[in-house]
């Protein structure tokens, strides 16, 4: 678990996925929405096994589109490959493709053309890429209007805010059974989890001997146009 007080975004596929809200649309059973999920894994997971596919990650989400070498050239297919509670979230799905072409974060009411900050504030959907890699240090929280999906994949981007100690001393955030390593740590925060909380816990946690496991794909991906990633 990582603390808030600096929180770096660092994915090859960041994405935001912006939901439409649609009130005629009834709230789907939390129960079979995890069961759905579970099945898609646990699909994914045993065609890696198989060696079905030699890109195969056991994510389905992953696989939904690293196995294809023209990823690149259709970009905006990846909001069909969500599955669980944002599976229905378009993002900038049905927008232009908008280039980040400068990293920097110097005017957060006027930002410039051509940053990250003045992309996700139109009003328009927008799917938003970036030129090359780069380090975006935000001067400012990034607020984003809806209907933008931030896809950082063939590049390498970092997204880096600092919160004072003032601000995240009275977020809640626990670490029960973590294991840390090459000098990490933790600063709980906060008055602790409520009764309030249960539902949302009620997933159990998995022993930290199964971090190398879980994670065994995290990280960084060496995505590059013209190849699977």
């Amino acid at each position: 678990m990582a603390s808030p007080s600096s929180l770096s975004l660092i994915t090859i596929l960041f994405s935001f996925l912006i939901p439409s809200l649609i009130a005629s649309t009834p709230a789907q059973d939390p129960e079979l929405v995890v069961q759905e999920v579970q099945r898609s894994i646990n699909a994914s997971m045993t065609r890696r096994k198989l060696g079905y596919f030699s890109c195969s990650t056991g994510n389905p989400i992953d696989d939904c589109w690293r196995c294809d070498s023209n990823w690149e050239k259709n970009r905006q297919r990846l909001a069909d490959c969500a599955i669980g509670f944002g599976k229905n979230a378009v993002g900038g799905r049905d927008g232009k493709i908008y280039v980040v072409t400068d990293s920097s974060d110097e005017d957060a009411v006027n930002p410039k053309p051509g940053t990250l900050r003045y992309a996700v504030i139109q009003d328009e959907p927008l799917w938003i890429i970036f030129a090359r890699d780069m380090v975006i240090k935000l001067k400012e929280e990034l607020i984003m209007n809806s209907f933008k999906t931030i896809d950082g994949r063939g590049a390498s981007v970092t997204k880096h805010e600092d919160a004072p100690e003032s601000e995240w001393q009275d977020w809640n955030w626990r670490s029960e059974g973590d294991l840390l390593l090459n000098g990490a740590f933790f600063t709980p925060s906060g008055a602790g989890a409520s009764s309030s909380y249960a539902k949302a816990s009620s997933l159990g946690a998995r022993p930290s001997s199964l971090v190398a496991t879980l994670t065994a794909n995290a990280g960084t991906l060496t995505c590059r146009k013209g190849s699977k990633c």
